[in-house]
């Protein structure tokens, strides 16, 4: 007997709250004033690349979060469980995870800066996410001063205080990465057709001029160029916009939202804030049509 509930997708008990901040509109006007002001100090390209992993292969956000938050969390295991009498182990966690928690907030405010615009559930949660971080911190760094100043009792409720803050955060964290996507490669869910497809009338796509068509669901952006045919997935793997709708310079296309640079060829990143290259597929013109297939790697 198959069960009422296949298909269906458990809620969270935390589930009813994360809604509740989506739907606060009245958080839309600061966040929206916070992400003009981490846009455009971000904005020089060498910064922006920087913040934005595209050095690294992927967002370097995740990546300084298990520092800031694995030395202020073991900070506090410590005090739960012991193991460190005089609390100077404690005490260094603390201040690694503070001085972690810089960067970490301005690589976490340049990806949601990205992602905001348009989309008002990841504005809302992302601000309260920032202002949990902030309380997180907050509390940590009064903990160091109280550990500091003898008041060992004072700086371990507050230390949980902040452990406190830091789980309610990263549940909101986890939210917009895991519900909303912000930050995975947005290209990866659908690859393209494996086999040799037909896209688009040979004759509807003009030379040097970017044009999409969908193919087995996958947008594909279409390019011709003389005799060169082209084709890449029509996705910016940074944050998903139409590539069609942006330019074509010389022999590579640019994001029209957040400037990333491709190379025509074989999708090569070569200017973030993109982090992952397009997918390209082989592309052929056959009785009249173009048809597509999905390139192998290698």
């Amino acid at each position: 007997m198959t069960s009422t509930r296949a298909g269906r997708r458990r809620k969270s008990p935390l589930g009813p709250l994360v809604e509740r901040v989506e739907a606060a509109g009245g958080l839309d006007g600061p966040a929206r004033a916070v992400a003009a002001r981490v846009r455009k100090a971000a904005a020089p390209t060498p910064v922006k690349e920087a913040l934005s992993g595209t050095w690294l292969g992927h967002a370097l956000h995740p990546v300084l979060t298990d520092v800031a938050i694995g030395s202020l969390l073991s900070a506090t295991m410590l005090d739960v469980l012991g193991g460190d009498d005089g609390g100077r182990a404690r005490r260094r966690l603390i201040a690694i995870g503070i001085v972690a928690a810089g960067p970490t907030a301005m690589t976490g405010a340049n990806d949601w800066a990205d992602s905001e615009y348009g989309h008002d559930g990841v504005r809302r949660v992302g601000l309260v996410h920032a202002a949990c971080n902030t309380g997180a911190l907050t509390l940590y760094g009064a903990s160091l001063a109280a550990r500091r100043g003898g008041r060992r009792g004072r700086g371990t409720l507050l230390g949980l205080g902040g452990a406190t803050m830091l789980m309610a955060s990263g549940y909101l964290g986890g939210h917009l990465t895991f519900a909303q996507g912000i930050g995975p490669d947005q290209t990866v869910y659908d690859p393209g057709p494996a086999e040799w497809t037909a896209a688009s009338d040979a004759a509807g796509v003009t030379a040097g001029r970017p044009t999409r068509v969908v193919v087995d669901d996958t947008p594909i952006l279409l390019l011709r160029d003389g005799a060169e045919l082209f084709a890449l997935h029509d996705r910016c793997s940074h944050r998903g916009c139409s590539l069609a709708e942006g330019r074509v310079e010389d022999d590579e296309i640019v994001c029209p939202c957040h400037g990333s640079r491709f190379a025509r060829a074989d999708g090569a990143v070569r200017r973030g804030p993109a982090t992952a290259p397009q997918p390209t597929f082989e592309v052929r013109e056959r009785g009249g049509a173009l048809e597509v297939r999905r390139r192998v790697p290698g």
